[in-house]
């Protein structure tokens, strides 16, 4: 039998390679900035036609090539920014790889013209498919001019593909040109769409070029972070707590290199926790200087996925430095601000255990009462009778009628009684109903209830919240949720990492009742979703519980707090009205939760209403 196996032409392989490092023409464009930006360029001049199909020319005026050099760059992994294996993970450079310009060459008709600065006349190369044309000499300035014509042109499957996304072809430039111009500031930056200017932007300091990008209106929002450890140096700008917005601006880049993480997002979207409404997130431009041997850049062919040596702690570093940025403006709470002295975020040492601290708690405790009164304390009778012997002691100087109301009474049928505050209490002590009673929906998200004889008001979503925790925790903790199957199936692609954390956590979403099956490629069916959870938005809610899980915890437990927290706000947060059967269901549900009072985030469910309360509205 004939051999069967052999090397693919060049001209095939540098194609093939093209799918990968020139996706779009934006992608194109990219590659030739960053470039002129590794050649010294203090101006980089960006034109396209027709969403850069037609043409494509960048005009740099950095150091230029020699005629020898201009030729050489068109081959495959020529490159003059490293020698061995080890520069890879000691780069102060865009480029390393020597795939882009071949690539390019390999799927379009390109023109190079360069000159150096010690040479008196420049020099033009000519590509075509992958194959050398000409090379001849020719006047021009300092600096490199790359033409980029009819791309994809040779290969009509590629060429439709991007005929289809016409429409969206300008608006990718536009997102690579600012992910460039961020990186550096200092160099003037330019970009016409068929010779008509989008972008001028001067050499300008960090922020001055920030608002180049966004626009003027950004100015006031912009808060400067900048915390420096011996792991990772943090600087840039976030958005006042005000300022976030559905659609944010949000760009992260390291060593002055653009990059894609979810996670790191996170540590900046965790900072705003309470906040910002949901569905709001923060603008960010955040810049990290991490060592280069700490950081593989080597991890995709497009350079926008990184890979740290210290992913954990780079999180929490980049979360303390925008907390401590908020704190400046009374957002959040925090201590010492004008410490000059730097201090280490510790990294966690493998092969240590950590121990969680025991709380302990005291049923009987009474803030109100005396220390005598405290070792005498009476035992409880249940979290609501706790509440009623709190508010009685807390009103019992007071000489007022005491509305007192049994479970089988309306709301307007109640006897005041007046009496001191002693008889009071001892007949709370040994009559007190702490069941509920005239549960009204009042609107929107509240309801007004009698609990014990006091009037309260109830928000139904916050409640909704702490019902759903209790039971997808109880759930995680040992228990298995019904499950409702879907007529029909979604399909999910997920990253390679939320992927591999489905994986990892798969028995658990299967007892909160989700029916996945998993596929190569990251893709997943969802099946089935959890019988109390609206089938609208599952994609949003697998989505958010994959983040909740990536964040760092200390302990399994702490996932589980993390997950059961995420459904159970995900679900609550859709519903703004609630019938008057949904509000008496919701009430009574409540009270036997542990803690009635409070939402797992510790917001309060129920608010006290008393006389005092009402005397002052009505005075």
């Amino acid at each position: 039998m004939a051999d069967r196996i052999r090397l693919l032409p060049e001209i095939i392989s540098n194609q093939i390679k093209a799918g990968e490092v020139v996706e779009y023409p934006s992608s194109a464009i990219k590659e030739m900035m960053e470039n002129a930006i590794d050649a010294g360029a203090t101006k980089v001049t960006v034109n396209f036609v027709n969403g850069g199909r037609d043409l494509i020319q960048v005009i740099d005026n950095g150091c230029g090539m020699s005629p020898t050099d201009a030729r050489m760059a068109f081959e495959c992994h020529a490159t003059s920014k490293i020698k061995e294996l080890d520069d890879i993970y000691d780069l102060h450079t865009f480029g390393f790889r020597g795939e882009a310009l071949a690539s390019i060459a390999s799927i379009a008709q390109v023109e190079l013209t360069t000159r150096q600065a010690d040479a008196e006349i420049g020099t033009k190369v000519i590509m075509s498919g992958g194959e050398f044309v000409s090379q001849s000499p020719v006047a021009a300035p300092v600096g490199s001019q790359f033409v980029v014509r009819n791309i994809f042109y040779n290969t009509p499957g590629r060429r439709k593909f991007i005929d289809e996304r016409q429409s969206q072809l300008p608006n990718m430039i536009k997102t690579e040109f600012r992910r460039v111009a961020l990186c550096h500031p200092e160099v003037a930056m330019e970009l016409l769409s068929d010779r008509s200017q989008i972008y001028s932007l001067h050499s300008s300091s960090l922020l001055e070029r920030i608002i180049g990008i966004v626009g003027v209106s950004a100015k006031k929002s912009m808060l400067e972070v900048g915390v420096e450890t011996s792991i990772a140096k943090v600087e840039g700008y976030v958005c006042r707590a005000s300022s976030a917005k559905v659609r944010p601006d949000q760009y992260m880049f390291v060593n002055g290199r653009y990059f894609k993480s979810p996670y790191l997002n996170k540590a900046v979207a965790k900072a705003y926790e309470h906040l910002i409404p949901n569905g709001s997130q923060p603008s960010f431009f955040i810049y990290l200087t991490v060592d280069p041997e700490r950081v593989d850049v080597n991890v995709h062919a497009q350079k926008i996925e990184v890979r740290f040596a210290d992913t954990d702690a780079i999180w929490q570093i980049i979360n303390a430095a925008v907390r401590e940025t908020l704190a400046k403006t009374g957002s959040v709470p925090m201590m010492d601000f004008d410490n000059d002295d730097l201090i280490d975020i510790p990294v966690a040492t493998t092969g240590i255990e950590y121990q969680m601290p025991k709380a302990t708690t005291n049923d009987n405790y009474n803030p109100f009462a005396t220390d005598t009164e405290q070792s005498t304390s009476r035992p409880t009778k249940g979290a609501f009778y706790d509440t009623m012997q709190e508010f009685e002691s807390r009103n019992s100087g007071q000489d007022f009628a005491m509305p007192i109301v049994s479970a089988g009474d309306d709301a307007a049928d109640f006897d005041y009684i007046d009496s001191e505050p002693a008889e009071q209490y001892m007949e709370l002590e040994s009559s007190v109903d702490t069941s509920i009673s005239a549960v009204h929906y009042i609107g929107r998200r509240y309801a007004s209830m009698m609990v014990g004889g006091v009037l309260c008001a109830l928000d139904l979503t916050r409640a909704r919240e702490r019902i759903l925790f209790d039971h997808y925790y109880a759930t995680l903790s040992g228990g298995k949720s019904a499950s409702q199957q879907l007529l029909f199936p979604q399909s999910l692609t997920l990253s390679e990492a939320e992927y591999s954390l489905l994986e990892e956590w798969m028995v658990d979403f299967a007892a909160l009742g989700f029916d996945i099956t998993m596929h190569a490629g990251g893709v997943i069916d969802v099946n089935g979703i959890p019988s109390d959870i609206s089938a609208e938005g599952v994609d949003v809610a697998i989505y958010q519980l994959l983040q909740s899980l990536a964040l760092p915890h200390d302990v399994e437990d702490m996932r589980r707090q993390s997950m059961a927290l995420t459904l159970a706000q995900s679900e609550a947060a859709r519903r703004t009205q609630y019938s008057q059967a949904e509000a008496q269901t919701i009430a009574e549900q409540l009270v036997e939760c542990k803690d009635y009072q409070h939402s797992p985030t510790g917001k309060n469910i129920i608010t006290f209403i008393t006389l005092d309360d009402i005397q002052q509205k009505l005075a």
